[in-house]
């Protein structure tokens, strides 16, 4: 890592006293308690946000990947809709097959001058059949865009086969220059988790060095304008090749990006950060392929080339591979990278790499211990200093000042990163470790203060319950109520009977004394209000409800939640049964038997033959550590809607659609394909073909009359039409598993073989005109049969060491507890241990079932001298229970447990 100082001989001395002065506070500040930080909940339900900004009267505007362009308003505390873009979703492959993009309606930003010309752009995959990516500028006045002010700036074209990677995050500097960051666009599932090289003719959508290291493209980069009052932009001075450079574009500002997320310019030093999201290998290949995956957070002092995907971390290095040959070649080199893809249009000789700043893989890492393990998706977050809010209501004690706060979509926790006078790294720290988010996906600070996050939840491509916008408060006074809001059924047929519970609320305020409401609202108007803090209420009327807790202390501050009730329609009941094999562990090449079983009140059930067997999605797949949940979400919704098509289909034979209607060919109406294609780019097709099935119609497709069918429910209807809609296009069809047989897992090869198989069911019922359609899933886990010891759920007399990899006995009886395991066919145990050099090293070890002093299952009694495992016999092992381990006599390290099944 480059170690320039940032403090130059020419720079004034007045300027350097006070970077000093400045650096010295952040050193000296007391830390402030955890509970002088609230969360409070500002819009719940939000729809796959993506980035927001915060106007100086605190609305908040924020994306929704969908097209959706929304505004919070504190002052009612509702959401209203600005703008509904028509925007790209979906990948077709080179054989028309179809397939969820991360596409969208991806970044908003506001003008620096915003208050003086009302300039509000966006950056979003525009919907048609041109493969690109677009920056607009409109004019917004506070409630709907403007249409005719409509400016296309830039445009970045790309390939539209294929996942993945768009970036989309924007950040203007002190003299306007808009940041915007783009990803690499390119299909990685193919390189094992490796670096996508895929050389190969036709096959260029799986070979990154189209796009980041490719100097003429637009893609995998972070590109710096300065639009014009025109619509137009600008190249500001400092970007990474000179205007006129042959081969380049000038916009670029830094290139060898992979997913470059959430931009932000440190105000003192004009520095850029953000968070870089890695591939998903999880092991080390140095042989063949190269390094694991590693995401990052990155900081650029000025332009550069920062690896991708020749390097990752810092500057760890790939091999060059041939995917045809399945041969590989020389370590790329970090001083002097070059592009010779045939899929490169700009120069070969690349700039030297920049190393990150920050890096992780799936692993812990003990440069940076505080990151944790597991699946991991590196979101940037603003650098606080307390001169950009002089006169706010709350500013961030002076402890933050100069910090830079950093968050990851899956690990959702903050942490604030501590720089020395050369903005190198010096410490890392948890910020309110008792704080769990749900999908953080964009963060930065308020004009009043706070510090304002939008979390998209806990899965990929769908409306998440627990996604919010949130605002974390610093209050040095009187502290708001923590509120804690539940319900112990939020969905069900009428009468509905919803108990409410506040459990959970506190304040931190000595001797406060809290008062509770509970306003329930149907439609925005007031159906109950209820003022105790654990009421019931039966609801009789069918539709959607909001319930909203209010806590108030003796000094009027206040903090809600709300919660959402369905009422009128039972969700469906969904098993996932294991009736044959481990349903704890899989292993490779032994099958398990399963059953699945649905029932829904309104619907019936599979048993009865009510629900077919089609309308349920079963499906299986393997996560290695990366957790390549973009492509597991892809599949079940692919599976889910042809699960959803399947009851459509048995709708339709049911009725007289077959009549006159075939899938491909004309009858007496239009083919079902036919009316699909018309309807394609249609936004209200949807809505006006639900109303003309029900009701009948003619004069469209000739003069045949379309019949009605006032029978058929709407949800039915609704059903039916996306059936035909999506005939359009050709989707990728994910096989759903049956119902009932067995599954073989299999590691897929090259794959890291400690990963887990998940095993979902969902059925989705058909809801009614009152109420929604309700989704139920189970999803049945197996673990690798290599259990680690941070598995451990309960320890006595036990030490581990920082990341929780390994455990040490500290005294006699010391014992671990694993919850729920299915011991099902496990015949023995093998622990893996640190071998122990001491001869007269001696113990025992003993696996008891139920409790520490439960049913005996097995011992090991002797020397653990040289022993890199320790192999313990089971008698009697079986069922689903709570395993123990005992230790006494010499301490030894464990690191792990592997369960081994009967042969």
């Amino acid at each position: 890592m480059h170690k320039k100082s940032f403090f130059s001989k020419a720079m004034p001395a007045i300027f350097l006293a006070a970077s000093i002065s400045f650096n010295t506070v952040a050193q000296t500040a007391k830390k402030p308690e955890d509970n002088r930080f609230t969360k409070v909940v500002l819009a719940q339900g939000v729809e796959e946000p993506m980035q927001f900004q915060i106007l100086k009267d605190g609305r908040v505007i924020y994306a929704e990947r969908k097209g959706k362009l929304k505004v919070y308003d504190p002052a009612t505390a509702k959401v209203t809709v600005v703008a509904d873009i028509p925007v790209s979703t979906k990948y077709v492959s080179r054989t028309g097959e179809v397939s969820d993009a991360e596409d969208g309606l991806q970044g908003v930003i506001l003008d620096p001058d915003y208050e003086k010309n009302h300039w509000i752009y966006l950056f979003y995959s525009p919907a048609g059949t041109e493969s690109k990516n677009i920056l607009v500028r409109y004019t917004w006045l506070g409630k709907e865009l403007i249409a005719a002010s409509k400016k296309v700036v830039l445009e970045v074209d790309v390939q539209r086969f294929e996942c993945c990677h768009v970036g989309g995050g924007m950040v203007f500097d002190k003299d306007k220059n808009l940041y915007l960051s783009t990803g690499d666009n390119t299909f990685s599932r193919a390189s094992d988790g490796f670096s996508p090289l895929d050389e190969r003719p036709g096959k260029s959508e799986q070979d990154s060095q189209k796009s980041s290291p490719n100097s003429n493209d637009l893609r995998g980069k972070i590109l710096k304008i300065h639009p014009e009052a025109d619509g137009t932009y600008t190249i500001p001075e400092g970007n990474l090749f000179p205007k006129g450079t042959p081969k380049t574009r000038p916009e670029i500002y830094t290139m060898g990006n992979r997913n470059p997320w959430r931009l932000t310019i440190d105000s003192k030093t004009g520095w850029l950060y953000w968070g870089e999201v890695g591939p998903d290998g999880s092991a080390d290949d140095l042989e063949k392929r190269g390094p694991q995956s590693y995401d990052e957070f990155n900081r650029a002092k000025k332009p550069g080339f920062f690896g991708w995907p020749y390097f990752v971390a810092d500057n760890k290095a790939y091999r060059k591979y041939d995917f045809a040959t399945k041969q590989s070649g020389d370590f790329f080199n970090a001083e002097h990278p070059v592009n010779n893809s045939p899929n490169n249009t700009g120069l070969n000789e690349l700039p030297p790499a920049t190393p990150a700043f920050i890096w992780y893989g799936k692993a812990t890492n003990t440069q940076f211990p505080l990151l944790e393990s597991g699946g991991n998706s590196a979101v940037g977050g603003p650098i606080f200093h307390k001169d950009d809010f002089k006169g706010a209501k709350r500013p961030f004690p002076d402890y933050y000042e100069g910090k830079w706060l950093i968050t990851d979509w899956v690990r959702g926790w903050i942490n604030a990163v501590e720089m020395d006078e050369n903005g190198d790294y010096k410490s890392m720290e948890r910020f309110l470790p008792d704080l769990k988010l749900r999908g953080p996906i964009d963060m930065k600070f308020g004009p009043d203060g706070d510090l304002y996050v939008l979390e998209y939840g806990n899965g990929y491509f769908r409306d998440n319950p627990e996604a919010e916008l949130i605002k974390i408060e610093f209050n040095g006074g009187n502290r708001r109520p923590q509120v804690q809001a539940a319900a112990n059924k939020t969905a069900g047929a009428v009468p509905l009977k919803v108990s409410f519970s506040s459990a959970g609320t506190k304040d931190f305020d000595e001797g406060d004394v809290l008062s509770y409401e509970w306003k329930i609202t149907k439609k925005g108007a007031i159906y109950k209000v209820l003022k105790q803090a654990d009421p019931s209420l039966t609801f009789t009327t069918p539709g959607v409800y909001k319930a909203t807790l209010t806590v108030t202390d003796l000094k009027g501050a206040k903090n809600s939640k709300t919660i959402d009730i369905k009422a009128g329609n039972e969700p469906p009941v969904v098993n996932f049964n294991v009736t044959a094999g481990n349903s704890s562990f899989f292993f490779p090449g032994k099958s398990i038997a399963y059953n699945v079983s649905v029932s829904d009140k309104e619907d019936g059930s599979l048993a009865n033959k009510k629900i077919l067997p089609a309308q349920v999605s079963v499906t299986a797949n393997y996560l290695s550590e990366g957790y390549n949940l973009t492509d597991i979400a892809q599949r079940q919704l692919s599976a889910d809607a042809n699960a959803q098509f399947a009851g459509a289909i048995a709708l339709m034979n049911k009725s007289d659609c077959k009549s006159c209607h075939s899938v491909k060919d004309k009858i007496l109406g239009p083919s079902f394909t036919e009316v699909a294609k018309k309807y394609k780019d249609d936004g209200g097709a949807q809505t006006a073909l639900v109303k003309k099935i029900i009701t009948g119609g003619s004069g469209v497709w000739g003069d045949a009359m379309m019949p009605a069918h006032p029978a058929l429910k709407e949800s039915d209807a609704n059903a039916i039409v996306k059936y035909i809609l999506s005939l359009s296009t050709t989707p990728r069809v994910a096989k759903s598993l049956p119902v009932r047989s067995t599954y073989t897992p299999v590691v897929p090869e090259g794959d890291n073989p400690d990963g887990t198989f998940i095993l979902r069911a969902a059925y989705t019922d058909r809801g009614s005109k009152l109420a929604p359609a309700q989704m139920s899933e189970k999803i049945m886990v197996l673990h690798s049969p290599l259990l680690p010891v941070s598995q451990v759920v309960e320890s006595t007399n036990f030490a581990f060491n920082r990341d929780s990899t390994v455990a040490r006995p500290q005294g006699e009886n010391a014992a671990l507890k694993f919850k729920k395991i299915d011991l099902t066919d496990i015949n023995h145990l093998e622990l893996l241990v640190n071998p122990v050099k001491d001869a007269a090293a001696k113990g025992n070890i003993e696996v008891y079932s139920g409790s520490a002093q439960g049913k005996l299952l097995g011992k090991y009694t002797g020397t653990y001298t040289d022993l890199k495992s320790v192999n313990i016999p089971l008698t009697g092992a079986a069922g689903v229970t709570d395993l123990y381990l005992v230790f006494n006599g010499a301490p030894l390290r464990l690191n792990g447990i592997r369960f081994a099944d009967k042969e």
